[in-house]
């Protein structure tokens, strides 16, 4: 059985896709976990108190999320809050239908304007149908699990993904996944196709955390990779996001040249082993037929085997 992470509907490509703004290491190092929890008991300098109070108050959210419900104390010990700070803070969320107040069970969950968000999202960054027939014909030929991969604003965000128990995705890849750029293959689609300036920015921001103990951490040896992905149109990571894993991408590119998005497979690494012609074939393939789609808003029609 295949399954598929599924949006609404967007139409076209008129409006569609903002444009990107594009082996080394010290294996010693310990491996950074992906969603650290932050602290936010101090602002960050230059912060005034209404900004502070919104950093924390996003926090109380994330942990909530997270939770799937939380008491008030709950969340002042993670995030090292004081607790009529954190109380208050979530009595405004309470009025303004971000949380809901569970009394009888003393804790908070997500309130029902956050689905309003949710959607909204959604329909801004929707999925072409398409794209989506694109990407299942990519899990199936591939036979491995299938993702694309849009670039908005300075981020590269999954937005589909097609898999099956046989080629499960990589975990935690789900809709909205954004981070990491370093050490998967999309984002170093997106990487290799900045200026040098507008890598170290967004390097500067995100850094290169260590993954795994395969994740390449050292600039020099990352710049040297992306000069080889920016000669040969595709980007292979093994086993540098996830142990066991590798993937692999090609870009999508818009009318005026520019990379877009992306196409995306993942795999077991021993079952991408000695098929890597066939793989970067198939992503060329599907990438050149989603270039055509955003340039004239038509698939051409496949070739026969």
């Amino acid at each position: 059985m295949t399954t598929s992470d599924s949006l609404p509907d967007r139409d076209p490509v008129a409006d569609s896709v903002p444009r990107p703004v594009a082996r080394a290491g010290d294996h010693s190092a310990p491996v950074t976990p992906l969603h650290p929890v932050t602290s936010l008991a101090e602002p960050a300098p230059g912060d005034s108190t209404g900004v502070a109070s919104i950093h924390k108050s996003l926090a109380i959210l994330e942990i909530v999320a997270e939770r799937g419900g939380a008491s008030a104390r709950e969340v002042s010990t993670s995030l090292a809050l004081p607790l009529p700070t954190v109380y208050r803070l979530m009595q405004t969320l309470v009025r303004s239908d971000y949380l809901v107040h569970l009394r009888s069970e003393h804790r908070f969950e997500l309130g029902y304007k956050l689905h309003r968000l949710g959607v909204s999202l959604h329909r801004q960054i929707g999925v072409p149908q398409q794209v989506r027939a694109e990407i299942a014909e990519l899990h199936a030929s591939a036979r491995a699990a299938a993702y694309f991969a849009l670039y908005r604003g300075s981020d590269v965000v999954v937005i589909y993904i097609v898999d099956s128990p046989q080629s499960p995705r990589l975990q935690p890849l789900t809709f909205g996944f954004h981070e990491a750029a370093h050490a998967t293959a999309f984002g170093k689609i997106m990487l290799s196709g900045m200026t040098g300036e507008q890598r170290d920015q967004y390097l500067g921001v995100h850094g290169q955390a260590r993954l795994t103990q395969a994740t390449v951490t050292n600039r020099a040896a990352l710049d040297q990779d992306l000069a080889t992905i920016s000669a040969r149109g595709v980007a292979w990571e093994r086993e540098e996001f996830v142990p066991g894993m590798s993937c692999a991408a090609v870009g999508v590119r818009d009318g005026a040249g520019l990379v877009v998005g992306s196409v995306v497979i993942s795999a077991r690494a021993h079952d991408l082993t000695g098929r890597e012609r066939e793989i970067e074939l198939l992503l060329r393939e599907s990438g050149a037929r989603l270039s055509r789609y955003f340039r004239s808003g038509t698939v051409p029609a496949r070739h026969p085997d």
